[in-house]
């Protein structure tokens, strides 16, 4: 829906601008009026949905000053000038400092509202380009949380970018720990609805009378609107969707309906009852079920991702090290491999705990990486993975993260890397194509 703009008219003479804002008001612009720059100023800023008509010649701040300030604040806005008989060289002027236009006075209405009308629809054009600029500025980032280069994460992308741009819902299924709700943001911040509302509802965490009132009211005096209705243009993401009783499902489906297709609001169902021997299609009505699962993305498990193991816990080490003022811990090639062959039950969260704890212990000169993955496996399971790879394998993995981690720590020196690693520059060169690294990615 295109937004409203407004025309903000700014004169000392109280009936030039009433008879402006009358004139425009019938043409059905939506006018407010100022009486000087000064009080203009208190309402116009940066992305301010609208533009200015001013007077040139006005007490205090005139238009050339008012004019300046605008374009300081926002360079972008239109700005159209009213100038008097003999004002005509300041009028030009005015445009070379960025206003848009001028008029002369006594000017023609009807060439004031094709002013308008072209002004509006420029500023209505350049909003909505900087907010398409933000949004997918927004959704890179993101993506760019989605760290890992194996063959898993790449396809992980390639769905995301693909499944935004649809118009059905969404299933998002998965081992717990995996990222679930990370990838519903992607999936909504790279597609059309970014820069709407994105609401999450956890189906598990309320009684179903509280869920209910949650999600469709009615809402408590003071409290916000029902959840259906906030998210209503934007996305609705329920986690933990397999906990829907029988009448919510039913309720939920009717709101589908109702939706018609396309869907104003996009819902994104998070199913965490993977490995539990049961799965959505037993826990929901297979009408509900068939419209959320309209699209499906399953997340990779931790354990399938290869060397993004070693290249998440380097870059969470680096974050937990930051903020608690330490030096990151360095791992040895026999670390490096039991964090490759560790099972990992808890996915990434519990690979962020381990490369926490891992800094907590380094910063107490105590402890290991060993000790840490024994610990968190004594009640999950075998410590390793039952998968064996070749050894070739892990030193090549533990090869690659030596590399990125001493390149990014020289930001790109191949110098620095070279002594540290005790490498020639032919060799570094060789390994670094092999690996796929680049030196401009540390610049």
């Amino acid at each position: 829906m295109a937004r409203m703009m407004k025309v903000a008219i700014v004169d000392d003479e109280e009936d030039m601008r009433q008879s402006v804002s009358q004139w425009l008001a019938l043409s059905g612009f939506d006018t407010e009026t100022y009486a000087s720059a000064e009080d203009a100023l208190k309402v116009i800023g940066p992305d301010w949905p609208g533009v200015v008509i001013s007077d040139i010649r006005m007490p205090g701040m005139d238009g050339m000053a008012f004019l300046k300030r605008l374009m300081g604040l926002d360079s972008g806005l239109p700005v159209i000038m009213i100038t008097g008989h003999g004002d005509v060289p300041m009028a030009v002027e005015a445009m070379r400092l960025g206003a848009m236009d001028f008029m002369e006075k006594p000017f023609n209405p009807d060439r004031m509202t094709e002013l308008a009308k072209r002004a509006t629809q420029a500023r209505r054009m350049a909003l909505d380009n900087r907010a398409l600029r933000r949004d997918l500025a927004e959704g890179a980032q993101v993506m760019g949380k989605l760290i890992g280069t194996s063959a898993p994460m790449e396809r992980l992308r390639e769905d995301i970018l693909d499944l935004s741009q649809a118009d059905g819902h969404v299933l998002i299924d998965g081992e717990t720990g995996t990222g679930k709700t990370l990838a519903a943001l992607a999936l909504h911040a790279t597609g059309p609805r970014a820069g709407k509302k994105f609401v999450v509802a956890s189906c598990a965490a309320y009684s179903e009378d509280a869920l209910t009132a949650k999600l469709f009211g009615p809402v408590e005096e003071g409290s916000t609107l029902p959840l259906v209705e906030e998210a209503r243009g934007g996305t609705l993401v329920l986690e933990d969707v397999e906990g829907l009783s029988l009448s919510l499902q039913a309720r939920l489906l009717t709101f589908i309906k109702e939706q018609g297709s396309p869907a104003e609001t996009r819902i994104i169902a998070i199913c965490n009852a993977h490995g539990e021997g049961r799965t959505l299609e037993d826990a929901l009505r297979p009408d509900l079920y068939f419209r959320l699962a309209a699209h499906k993305i399953t997340l990779p498990p931790l354990r399938a991702r290869g060397e993004d193991i070693l290249t998440l816990f380097t870059r969470m080490a680096e974050q937990f090290a930051d903020e608690y003022g330490c030096e990151v811990p360095e791992l040895s090639a026999q670390e490096a491999a039991q964090l490759l062959q560790a099972p990992w039950p808890g996915n990434v969260r519990q690979l962020i705990n381990v490369a926490e704890r891992a800094v907590l212990q380094a910063r107490r000169g105590s402890g290991s990486i060993t000790s840490l993955l024994m610990a968190d496996n004594e009640d999950s399971g075998p410590a390793m993975t039952t998968e064996g790879k070749p050894l070739k394998e892990y030193v090549e993995n533990f090869e690659k993260m030596l590399i990125d981690n001493t390149m990014r720590r020289h930001k790109g020196s191949i110098a620095a890397v070279m002594e540290e690693l005790c490498l020639p520059r032919r060799t570094l060169n060789e390994k670094m194509a092999k690996y796929g690294l680049s030196r401009g990615d540390y610049l």
